[in-house]
């Protein structure tokens, strides 16, 4: 990616402004953090436009699988997290085979959409199916891809090596966009052909890192670009060293038939789910189970959420007022920040309590309590306007409790709101006790 210098050499340096930026040199700056489009400035001329889009191309190239709900793979500017961010989380694939009868296709594909969970507020599951051709049948392959297409609302996976099976189902569910799985050296060409006609992604199926390099050259010489890499590591040590040299490849050395997405079967079982992690760890796109187990999806969603969160922006919670333990009209109100680990934290101690309580949150930027009130971002007039926005105090006529951490702006609070703030906890540990006490008196 160039430097902020290295862009604005290429622009009009005229700091006209209708880029939205006050100077030229401001805009360079956004188009090196990636924050904004080298079209965003109408006076770059056509040669000087593809330069920088060229340019500013990520290394790793970006592959979308689907239509609705639509799957980015790739995309990646750098090694490490800590360097910027990763910018498209790897997507889990878990198969159905076209061996089964109609009825068990869809009891797999209901235990598949059961692959889910809430975590913090978010929604973890299974991005995708992977539909095989264990039938060696074209007809019957085309006919569980249309089951699946018809109950599923996700992108999937075709995964032949047959061309006439691959062809049958891009028939009936091409329109969907899935990515096709399964060119290989003896049948590249006609799935270039069949994935260029049906304006579908291609998964390239490698024995080794050059054939994989000489595979994607080829594909690229077709004029078919939108490709996505297995580099057929058999073991994890492999997975890991040629995952790894792939991406120092294609960022390092802008060796481009390594800038590409990477893929990898990788069965079921611990193994599956050990080859899954270092994949996630170290710069795979997609993943294809063979079979997946709630208890090895839970930590290994876990371990992506982490992986891909980006570290200069907090997990935050929607400002709103939270009924917890069934408040009524003379319930508490206890308000504190939408940072998630805050809110997840007091929540549960709060329903640890057993008392019912209103529990208003701020957008404080996904701030915790003491940053937030150290920046001016949780102050008595924001926390009033959330009050108003919420209705929260014409629902009770009880006490509003701040956190302890703020209490310097209880005075200010009671003052703006009209109703008595009491101070609360410096620790939500605490916040059972504290909530008992209160009904005691």
């Amino acid at each position: 990616m160039p430097t902020a210098i290295e862009f604005f050499k290429l622009l009009p340096k005229t700091n006209c402004k209708d880029c939205g930026q006050p100077t030229c040199l401001a805009f360079a700056m956004q188009l090196a953090n990636q924050k904004a489009k080298i079209e965003d400035c109408p006076h770059v001329s056509g040669e000087t436009k593809e330069t920088l889009n060229e340019a500013s191309a990520p290394p790793v190239a970006t592959i979308t699988v689907g239509v609705k709900n639509k799957i980015d793979m790739g995309g990646e500017t750098v090694l490490y997290r800590h360097e910027r961010r990763f910018n498209n989380p790897i997507a889990y694939a878990v198969t159905v085979s076209d061996s089964l009868d109609d009825e068990n296709v869809l009891k797999r594909i209901d235990y598949i959409k059961g692959l889910s969970f809430n975590r913090i507020g978010m929604v973890f599951r299974a991005d995708m199916i992977s539909i095989r051709n264990d039938s060696n049948d074209a007809k019957r392959f085309a006919d569980v891809c249309k089951i699946v297409s018809e109950n599923w609302d996700n992108p999937f996976v075709l995964e032949t090596d047959s061309v006439d099976a691959m062809k049958a189902a891009v028939d009936v569910v091409g329109s969907f966009r899935p990515l096709l799985y399964g060119a290989k050296n003896d049948n590249l060409k006609e799935m270039i052909d069949l994935a260029k006609a049906s304006k579908c992604p291609l998964g390239i199926k490698a024995t080794s890192l050059e054939e994989a390099a000489e595979l994607s050259e080829k594909t690229k010489a077709e004029g078919f670009d939108d490709i996505i890499l297995d580099l057929g590591a058999d073991h994890i040590k492999d997975l890991l060293e040629e995952q790894t040299i792939a991406r120092r490849a294609a960022l390092k050395k802008k060796f481009k038939p390594f800038g590409h997405p990477l893929m990898n079967k990788v069965g079921s079982g611990e193994g599956a789910v050990v080859s899954a992690v270092i994949s996630t760890l170290k710069y795979g796109s997609l993943v294809i189970f063979d079979d997946l187990h709630n208890y090895e999806a839970l930590p290994l969603f876990t371990l992506r959420q982490n992986i891909y969160t980006d570290p200069q922006v907090p997990i935050q919670v929607k400002q709103d007022l939270y009924p917890i333990n069934n408040p009524d009209e003379h319930s508490p109100v206890m308000f504190t920040t939408n940072f998630s680990l805050t809110y997840f934290t007091v929540r549960a101690d709060i329903e640890k309590s057993k008392v019912p309580v209103w529990l208003q949150i701020v957008n404080t930027e996904g701030m915790s309590v003491l940053t937030a009130y150290a920046a001016g971002k949780f102050d008595p007039e924001r926390v009033a306007d959330a009050f108003e926005e919420s209705g929260v105090l014409k629902k009770t006529d009880g006490v509003v409790i701040i956190p302890g951490l703020a209490s310097r702006m209880s005075g200010k609070l009671q003052e703006i709101i009209g109703r008595d703030v009491i101070v609360g906890t410096n620790e939500s540990k605490h916040i059972p006790k504290h909530l008992r006490g209160l009904l005691k008196h």
